[in-house]
C-alpha cells in the first residue's frame, strides 16, 4: 500500500505537520510505503484560465502524487474555524477536471489541530465536506481533532493516548484500502 501524506500547514515546525510524520512511522510499521508531499506551498492559486495541459508544475507534481497513492491522509490545522487556504487551494486543484480528479475515489482520512478548544473540528469537518465534494471517498468514520494546549508543550508522540488514536486512524485508513 502507498499512502501520500500531505499537511494543511505550511509553518516548517508545524504540530500538524509532526502528527503526519508520526503516522507515517505507524504506516511504515504496518508495511505500508508513506511519502510526505512537501511542495503545497508552491500550489499556486486556481484560475480556470490556468487549468490546462501541460498544468503549472507544482500541480502537476501534486496531481500525479495523488494518483499514484493508493490513499490519502492528511493532517491540517484550523484557520478562522475552517480549511487553510493553500489546502482548500490544493483541493481545487485536485478536483480538477470535475469528476474526473486525482482525487476520485481515493480513500482518504483527515486528521490535525489546532490550539482552539475544539482542536480543529470545524476545519476537519470543512475539509472532509470539500473532499468527498471534489471525488474522494472520505473515509467518514475517522475524526480525531487534537487541541494542542493539551498537550503542554510535549510533541504529539509522547502522550499514549494520542498516539493511541492515530495509530486507531491509521489501521482504519489502511483497512479501506484491503
Amino acid at each position: 500500500m502507498n499512502v501520500l501524506g500531505i499537511s494543511g500547514s505550511l509553518r516548517r515546525d508545524s504540530h500538524n505537520t509532526t502528527l503526519l510524520r508520526a503516522a507515517g512511522e505507524m504506516f511504515r510499521a504496518g508495511g505500508a510505503d508513506f511519502e510526505i508531499h512537501t511542495g503545497l506551498k508552491l500550489v499556486p492559486p486556481y484560475d480556470e484560465d490556468d487549468d490546462r495541459d501541460p498544468a503549472p508544475v507544482a500541480v502537476a507534481q501534486l496531481r500525479a502524487a495523488v494518483a499514484g497513492a493508493d490513499a490519502l491522509f492528511f493532517s491540517t490545522p484550523e484557520y478562522n474555524s475552517s480549511i487553510p487556504g493553500q489546502l482548500k487551494n490544493a483541493i481545487d486543484w485536485l478536483s480538477r477536471p470535475f469528476g474526473d480528479g486525482a482525487l476520485k475515489g481515493k480513500p482518504l482520512a483527515v486528521i490535525g489541530g489546532s490550539f482552539g478548544q475544539y482542536g480543529g473540528v470545524w476545519a476537519h469537518d470543512d475539509t472532509r465536506k470539500s473532499f468527498g465534494i471534489a471525488g474522494a471517498r472520505v473515509v467518514e468514520s475517522i475524526k480525531l481533532s487534537v487541541p494542542f494546549k493539551t498537550l503542554e508543550g510535549k510533541a504529539p508522540a509522547e502522550h499514549a493516548d494520542l498516539s493511541a488514536n492515530v495509530r486507531d486512524v491509521v489501521g482504519k485508513l489502511a483497512a479501506e484500502v484491503g
